[in-house]
């Protein structure tokens, strides 16, 4: 990722080697705030609370996390202790879950005071490879997006995208961000529709901060405009990330992904999911099976800007954080094997 003109990574290990420095999400694009975690509970709570976020990036968090409770005990009782505590965090995205048990199966089979080396390695190595197989999403997106620019290559092409799956809620290059990063660096003319994403706007805060670091020519949207966009000719394809991909190929991702997806299939616009193989759940058969995180109305209830919150209805909300679209309505799973029709 570029911030402040530098190349960088959203999660890094502190000096020492002991803890890991993320990004305070909730303060950009105003502000950039590195906070430090020392600790599985400050893992967990970062997580929870949205410090940090994005289903490889919590997940990379939550394996810090965890080597982080190892360091200061290794017994069995400590490991499942905090494996509870991280994995409950959180309850969508997969990704959790499986970096969690990568690390327990990492230092299982190890003597106490062996765990948290061996802990810190595994988590290391899962955020290299995340920025592995973000690139490779971003090389086979590369190629789709050349193909699509052909078939108009007098004007830029438009993606639209929902949420934040860039950067930010990857270790590095995102995976529906990866590759418009790639097609603008190879000198495609792209131009990206960003939907604010209520209610918390990962849209127009992060998406946008991204891609304005990256040079990314982009618009910010409300989220009910996509459809209209999408009547009129103005988006080429729709691009998403995604917190969890069912066995049978049904999408959990950000609310409002669903109503994207009708849109897209309503006026022949092809509907594209990017994930890496970590966000594949093969033990859950389809999208209802899937927890949905229920988070709290004042998200909806009010909306947080630079110069603080400011409530927009005095009425109760309710905010399911996540939706299910149908496998139906994906035109293709972009991964780092291919583009695919079917996961």
């Amino acid at each position: 990722m570029i911030l402040e003109g530098i190349h960088q990574r959203s999660i890094k290990r502190t000096a020492d080697g002991a803890g890991a420095y993320i990004l305070d999400q909730r303060e950009l694009p105003w502000a950039v705030k590195w906070v430090e975690l020392r600790s599985a509970r400050d893992a967990e709570i970062a997580i929870r609370e949205m410090w940090t976020r994005g289903a490889p990036l919590i997940g990379a968090t939550a394996a810090y996390g965890l080597a982080m409770a190892l360091a200061e005990d290794g017994s069995d009782t400590s490991l499942a202790a905090n494996y509870a505590l991280l994995l409950e965090a959180r309850p969508t995205a997969v990704n959790l879950k499986w970096a969690l048990d990568a690390v327990v199966a990492a230092v299982t089979p190890l003597a106490p005071a062996e765990r948290a080396s061996a802990a810190f390695a595994r988590a290391d190595a899962i955020c290299d490879e995340d920025v592995s197989l973000n690139k490779a999403i971003g090389e086979h997106g590369l190629a789709l997006f050349r193909e699509l620019h052909a078939q108009h290559p007098d004007r830029p092409l438009n993606i639209l995208t929902h949420c934040n799956a860039g950067w930010l809620a990857t270790v590095d290059y995102g995976t529906a961000t990866a590759p418009i990063y790639l097609a603008h660096d190879a000198g495609i003319p792209v131009h990206v529709w960003v939907d604010e994403t209520r209610p918390r706007n990962q849209g127009a805060l992060l998406t946008a901060f991204e891609l304005a670091g990256h040079g990314v020519p982009h618009t910010v949207i409300a989220d009910n405009a996509g459809g209209h966009l999408m009547m009129t000719g103005q988006v080429d394809a729709v691009i998403v990330g995604t917190d969890r991909v069912t066995a049978n190929g049904d999408v959990c991702n950000k609310i409002g992904t669903y109503l994207k997806a009708l849109a897209a299939r309503d006026n022949d616009v092809p509907f594209y999911v990017a994930l890496p193989y970590t966000t594949f759940d093969a033990a859950t058969p389809t999208g209802a099976d899937v927890p949905i995180e229920e988070r709290s109305g004042d998200e909806v209830a009010y909306v947080a800007g630079e110069g603080g919150r400011i409530r927009i209805t005095a009425s109760h909300a309710a905010n399911p954080a996540f939706d299910v679209t149908p496998a139906r309505l994906v035109t293709g799973y972009l991964t780092e094997r291919g583009l695919l029709d079917r996961v």
